[in-house]
C-alpha cells in the first residue's frame, strides 16, 4: 500500500507528464532539467540546492515533510518556491522564508478511482466497521483508536498499513477489542473496494501531519471523517467530518458514536471534490511555468 508521498508522485507526475517530460529522479541522477520538484529533506536537497548553480534549473520544494525541522530546512535553503500544503503551514511557512515564494497547493485525490459506488471486500468484521489507514509508525497515534472503540458497545475497527508497530498494535487491539479488530495490509488498488465497505472514517496522527490524503480518499469515497481537532484538519475535511481531542479516548469514542448517525455521503463527496488531482496538477503547472 502506498504511502502519501508515493501517491502525490505517482498521480502529481502522471498529470504533468501530459504536457511536459517528467522522470522521477534518484540521487544518483545528474541530467540537466528546468525544474527539479523535491519533496525530502537532507542529502536530497542539499544535492539539487547545488546542482541548481551549475545546471540553472528552478527548484521547487513541496511540504510534504509536514512542519517541523525537516521544511524548516528545505526552506532555509532558499528554493525558488516553497509548496506549503494548508493555510496554517502557509503562515508557519512565511515565519522561515527569506527568499522563496511561499505558495498554497494541497494533496488532491482520485475522484474517478475513490468514489462511493463500486465492488466493495467482505472483510470478516461486524459492522459498523470503523477505518483508519496508515503507516503502523508511533506518530500516526492508531493505539488511540483502538483505545477509544473499547468504549463503544457495537463495530469493530479496522486498521489498513504496515510498519514497525505492527505487532504491539496488534497485540493491544485483540487484547482490547477481540474479534472486533483486524490490521491488515492492501495494494494501492484495493483500497478504493476497502473504503467502500467500511462506515466511517478516522486518523488520529499527531497534529504535524503534513497533510494526510487519506482523509481525501475516505470523504471521495463517501465516509465521514473523525478527526483531530486541528486547522490542518479542519481545512482539509470541512463539513465532512466532527473534531474532537484525540488524546481523551471516551469523547473520542463519543464523536465516532455521533457520527456514525449522519449520513454523510453527500457533505464527504462534495468536499472531496475540491481536492481533484487534475486542478492540483494545474496548479503545479502554473508555478513551473512562472
Amino acid at each position: 500500500m502506498n504511502r502519501g508521498a508515493e501517491v502525490f508522485v505517482s498521480e502529481l507526475s502522471k498529470r504533468l507528464s501530459k504536457k511536459h517530460e517528467v522522470k522521477i529522479l534518484s540521487d544518483q541522477d545528474s541530467e540537466s532539467y528546468d525544474v527539479v520538484i523535491s519533496m525530502n529533506g537532507g542529502m536530497q536537497v542539499i544535492k539539487a540546492s547545488i546542482g541548481r548553480i551549475f545546471k540553472k534549473y528552478k527548484l521547487i520544494i513541496s511540504g510534504q515533510a509536514g512542519i517541523g525541522r525537516t521544511s524548516i530546512f528545505n526552506i532555509l535553503v532558499s528554493p525558488d518556491v516553497f509548496v506549503a500544503l494548508t493555510d496554517h503551514m502557509v503562515k508557519w511557512a512565511k515565519r522561515w522564508v527569506w527568499k522563496s515564494k511561499v505558495v498554497k497547493i494541497p494533496n488532491g485525490v482520485d475522484l474517478s478511482q475513490f468514489k462511493p459506488d463500486g465492488d466493495k471486500l467482505n472483510l470478516g468484521l461486524k459492522k459498523p466497521i470503523i477505518l483508519c489507514v496508515g503507516a503502523l509508525t508511533w506518530y500516526k497515534h492508531h493505539e488511540r483508536i483502538i483505545e477509544a472503540m473499547r468504549f463503544l458497545d457495537k463495530g469493530s475497527l479496522l486498521i489498513a498499513g504496515e510498519g514497525d508497530q505492527k505487532k504491539y498494535l496488534e497485540e493491544r487491539g485483540k487484547k482490547m477489542l477481540g474479534d472486533r479488530f483486524k490490521i491488515v495490509s492492501f495494494k494501492h488498488e484495493d483500497m478504493p473496494k476497502v473504503y467502500r465497505s467500511c462506515d466511517l472514517f478516522t486518523l488520529p496522527s499527531w497534529d504535524r501531519e503534513a497533510f494526510g490524503i487519506v482523509y481525501l480518499e475516505a470523504l471521495a469515497s463517501g465516509l465521514g471523517v473523525v478527526a483531530p481537532d486541528d486547522p490542518s484538519r479542519r481545512e482539509i475535511i470541512g463539513e465532512g467530518g466532527l473534531y474532537v481531542d484525540v488524546n481523551n479516548t471516551q469523547k473520542y469514542a463519543q464523536m465516532i458514536n455521533e457520527a456514525l448517525k449522519i449520513d454523510w455521503l453527500k457533505k464527504a463527496r462534495t468536499q472531496a471534490q475540491k481536492f481533484s488531482w487534475d486542478k492540483i496538477a494545474k496548479d503545479y503547472e502554473k508555478i513551473i511555468l512562472i
